[in-house]
């Protein structure tokens, strides 16, 4: 007599935890074809899709794209001083009849380009044995703003003559004196010719994203 045993097992079971991983691995691809859109990890994205990534490099596109950046800002240059400014009398002392400020001063000069000013005219596109380059000439580099941090700049001392009320005009002339220095210390110092510099890297690295072998920015 034979006696037979179920052991209740069933060969359905590796195939459901094959088909299971082989949905959980095809979802985990389509999560990282979605989310690579940059970089190194977009370039592998496209390979296994087998995508390809295009840019309208026309003059007219380049032209749009970078006027995108708008006011580049490139340079920001701090500066700390003291600052004097006095009122004197041409017949009496200054201990009877003078005024005199010095100002703790903290400013900033912000310098670059404004890109919404490139016009098609200052791109020249051209392509020889198959390499794509490209020349832009950028506007000129300006001085955007010339400020005062107003946290951080005091009155250091003050002084008024026995005879004269003081003057509430001359902190806020100072103040405009130290702006006045600020961009002018800040300009010889050549803040235009750096925010040019940074903006000419800033804008070869987007040309170079668009495909061009060669970049010129000048």
């Amino acid at each position: 007599m034979t006696t037979q045993y179920n052991t209740g097992r069933s060969s359905s079971g590796p195939f459901l935890a094959f088909l299971l991983a082989l949905l959980l691995g095809a979802a985990a691809l389509a999560l990282f074809l979605r989310q690579a859109t940059g970089g190194y990890m977009a370039r592998i994205a496209d390979r296994i899709a087998g995508r390809s990534t295009t840019f309208d490099t026309s003059v007219l596109a380049i032209v749009q794209r970078i006027q995108r950046l708008n006011r580049l800002e490139t340079v920001v240059y701090s500066m700390d001083t003291i600052v004097e400014g006095s009122r004197s009398s041409a017949v009496l002392p200054d201990l009877l009849a003078g005024d005199r400020i010095l100002l703790v001063v903290h400013g900033q000069a912000i310098a670059g380009i404004d890109l919404s000013n490139l016009k098609p005219e200052d791109i020249r596109i051209t392509e020889n044995n198959g390499v794509r380059g490209i020349h832009v000439t950028l506007p000129a580099s300006q001085l955007f703003a010339t400020t005062l941090d107003n946290q951080h700049t005091r009155v250091y001392a003050r002084s008024t003559g026995i005879l004269v009320p003081v003057d509430q005009n001359l902190e806020s002339e100072t103040r405009a004196r130290a702006e006045q220095q600020l961009q002018k210390t800040a300009l010889s110092d050549g803040i235009l010719d750096a925010a040019r510099k940074n903006a000419r890297a800033t804008v070869a690295t987007l040309l170079y994203s668009l495909g061009f072998q060669q970049v010129d920015v000048s």
